[in-house]
């Protein structure tokens, strides 16, 4: 079977604002609650309106198809309609976190080249200055109370009149370029992945619609932030595909935030991380917390171990369908699915993909046998910008190969066993460090876990784990000990950890992913 004839054929004039946002006119529903954000509620109409005053800002700014608008901006109405407005003037979004410092917008800036930048009152401190000092950046326009000496976003959404020329669809095609998503940048900085209106729309069409299921009545909430592709994705376009709402909070996501804003809102449809999956589960508040309105509950960016699933399950009766997407594939590929929740995989293909796992040599390797996952579908990126050395690296042709290490077994599902720099070879045999922390969370002590490769005193790799430990326990020599007996019992005698060392939290990216390379790199400044 043709993995692309899943989706049907977009038509020769094709945008993503009107797929996703003004279809929802034409179908009905102008009048519909599309966003809330605290006590602000929009409908789509309200957001369409609003867009169209966005496309003309920016066209008036100087802004012309194909050219990025760098978007840093925390979640709220404001971000949705931007996303919207730069899309139907024909722009380029570029997202990035907007609790990013001056350093990392000065990176950004230069490499996207944005002669426009949509941002807060809050960001200015840190984008201010990297603003003024840019080559490239013309016009900076600032939501919130304070503009700095910048341009207010709502002035100049003000000049501009719904209806006007400026205001009109830009009549894209489906292979017109439409934004950069940004790699975590876990091996340097991060790098844009490049994709186009049709990329956003296939993996909406299949795993959206044929996977996650997605529909008109439910309400959406996200843990990670808009900015990321996962979220964008899972609480922006797909719910508005289907007509469904979605709820925004400005804030950092912590599990006291989350139980208020399902307590609010009541969430049919959950995009979770199994960090704040975790925490959740570990707050005050969880044996309380109604959790009734929960449907789906869905989870990526990092592995979901198994204890953490069936203790949810148990919790709330919802599945969690867990999931592997990437920047250069926009969004997942591979998942469990409603009813077929398999423990310790992510599931099987999603339509519309193909999947192959390889060896170094780039053959295809039996069931059973590690190897790198290599992706084709309909929603690849076209290149690293400015990077053509790992673009030809990334992408051959319709695959996308990745630097994931999975296996599959024989009825099709995919385990995932680290990314091929986070193996360790221990006893001249290779270990996943996820294999060992999951082990490792079964014990009763444990919250949270990264297991890292050091070398002993003949500079041979061992495990080294990072431990946080639950009701504020003390490690200990004890402990210790308790823990290589736990994980030796489980494992192959040479996999347990050979040191320990006792935390009160575990860094994390923006992504809300553990940082195992600043564990690392901690390790290495050592000399350990």
């Amino acid at each position: 079977m043709d993995i692309y004839s899943v989706v049907a054929p977009l038509p020769e004039r094709f945008n993503l604002c009107d797929y996703f946002l003004d279809r929802n006119l034409r179908e009905g529903r102008t009048q519909k609650v599309a966003l809330r954000c605290g006590d602000e509620a929009r409908t789509f109409g309200d957001l369409s309106s609003r867009a169209r005053l966005v496309a003309a800002a920016l066209r008036r700014a100087g802004a012309r198809p194909e050219e990025r608008v760098l978007i840093v901006l925390p979640d709220g109405v404001e971000f949705a309609e931007t996303w919207f407005g730069t899309l139907r003037a024909g722009c380029v979004f570029a997202m990035v976190n907007p609790l990013s410092k001056r350093e990392a917008f000065d990176d950004y800036l230069e490499y996207t080249k944005a002669r426009i930048v949509v941002t807060h009152t809050d960001v200015l401190p840190e984008i201010g200055p990297a603003v003024r000092a840019s080559r490239w950046c013309k016009t900076l326009l600032v939501v919130g109370p304070d503009a700095g000496g910048f341009t207010a976003y709502e002035s100049a959404l003000s000049a501009e009149k719904p209806d006007s020329p400026a205001a009109e669809m830009e009549p894209t095609g489906p292979d017109d370029l439409a934004g950069w998503l940004f790699t975590s940048g876990s091996t340097g900085k991060p790098k844009a992945c490049v994709h186009t209106h049709a990329d956003f729309a296939y993996n909406t069409e299949t795993y959206a619609l044929q996977v996650a299921g997605y529909r008109e009545s439910d309400v959406c909430l996200s843990v990670p932030k808009l900015f990321f592709g996962y979220a964008t994705g899972t609480n922006l376009m797909f719910p508005f595909r289907v007509g469904a709402s979605v709820v925004l909070f400005p804030g950092r996501a912590t599990a006291d935030e989350l139980f208020d804003q399902i307590e609010r809102f009541k969430p049919t449809f959950l995009t979770h991380v199994p960090t704040m999956i975790n925490n959740m589960l570990r707050s005050p508040r969880i044996d309380s917390a109604d959790l009734a309105s929960l449907r789906v509950c869905l989870s990526a960016g990092e592995a979901l171990p198994a204890k953490l699933y069936e203790e949810w399950k148990a919790r709330t009766g919802v599945e969690i369908l867990d999931g592997i997407g990437s920047a250069e594939m926009f969004h997942i590929y591979i998942s469990n699915y409603p009813g077929d929740v398999k423990l310790g995989s992510l599931g099987k293909i999603v339509p519309g993909y193909e999947a192959q796992i390889v060896d170094p040599e780039g053959r295809v390797v039996k069931d059973g046998e590690p190897g790198r996952l290599r992706i084709r579908g309909g929603s690849t990126a076209l290149c690293y910008w400015a990077d053509k050395a790992k673009s030809r690296e990334t992408f051959q042709g319709e695959w996308c190969t990745t630097a994931d290490i999975f296996r599959r077994d024989a009825q099709g599902y995919y385990y995932y066993e680290g990314r091929d720099d986070d193996l360790l070879k221990v006893s001249g045999i290779w270990v996943s460090p996820l294999e060992i922390e999951n082990v490792l969370l079964e014990h009763p002590s444990v919250a949270e876990v990264c297991v890292i490769g050091c070398e002993d005193d003949e500079k041979l790799v061992k495990p080294l784990a990072f431990v946080v430990l639950k009701d504020r326990l003390q490690g200990d020599d004890a402990i210790a000990a308790d823990l290589k007996a736990h994980v030796k019992k489980k494992l192959a005698p040479y996999k347990y950890p050979r040191w320990f060392e006792w935390r009160e939290s575990l860094p994390k990216n923006d992504r809300g992913k553990v940082a195992r390379k600043i564990l690392r790199q901690e390790i290495e400044n050592r000399g350990r």
